[in-house]
């Protein structure tokens, strides 16, 4: 029975050998995602509600990957006895440039303008990565321009960021699911009573 399956599975084994250091890190990119996400909506007033929601849907997030880790690490043992260590490096997502420093600066320090017009609902994050007008009539006639432009400049630093974190990790086609990770991650860590658009529809966290 083994010499029938040792062929498959070694041939598994080196496939993986080749492509694993292509794959998209999706546990690497979720971690980085919410460093970055939490640093800056850290820099806007929260409610006190929010922590222990925060804490309640990391501990849901730990509980769905253990399952999955488990089948990572036997998988993780097979390719380390069968492929040269330098294949088997653990994935990384790297944050720590100059470039997205300047990002995430900039996007906290805008935080704390944006916060207020989360709370009233008159804008929210969209399923791209980014932050939509939800309702102008909640904002006062004289700051809607300037509401315009604190989007426009968000949004502007959030596609930034995003390509700049591909690029720095030397895969540029990972924009789309760097965009995807920090788009989940925006709403995950939201406080609540601000608002999100999934499936078309707008949704009051």
């Amino acid at each position: 029975m083994w010499k029938k399956l040792s062929w498959p599975v070694m041939s598994l084994l080196l496939g993986a050998c080749v492509t694993i250091n292509i794959y998209f890190p999706a546990a690497a990119a979720e971690e980085a995602a919410r460093e970055i996400v939490r640093d800056v909506l850290d820099a806007g007033d929260k409610q006190p509600q929010d922590t222990e929601s925060r804490d309640s849907e990391t501990k849901n997030d730990q509980t769905r990957q253990e399952s999955s880790t488990r089948l990572l690490l036997l998988l993780g043992h097979l390719i380390e006895v069968s492929v040269p260590a330098a294949h088997a490096a653990g994935a990384d997502i790297n944050i720590d440039t100059p470039a997205i420093s300047r990002l995430r600066a900039s996007m906290h320090k805008r935080q704390q303008a944006l916060a207020p017009f989360y709370r009233s609902g008159a804008i929210g994050f969209d399923e791209n990565g980014l932050v939509a007008i939800r309702d102008l009539k909640a904002v006062a006639l004289k700051d809607r321009n300037r509401v315009k432009k604190l989007v426009a400049d968000e949004d502007r630093d959030r596609n930034a960021l995003y390509r700049e974190i591909a690029r720095a990790n030397n895969h540029p086609e990972w924009e789309a699911d760097i965009r995807k990770t920090f788009s989940r991650i925006w709403i995950e860590e939201a406080p609540r009573g601000y608002w999100y658009r999934k499936g078309g529809s707008w949704k009051k966290k």
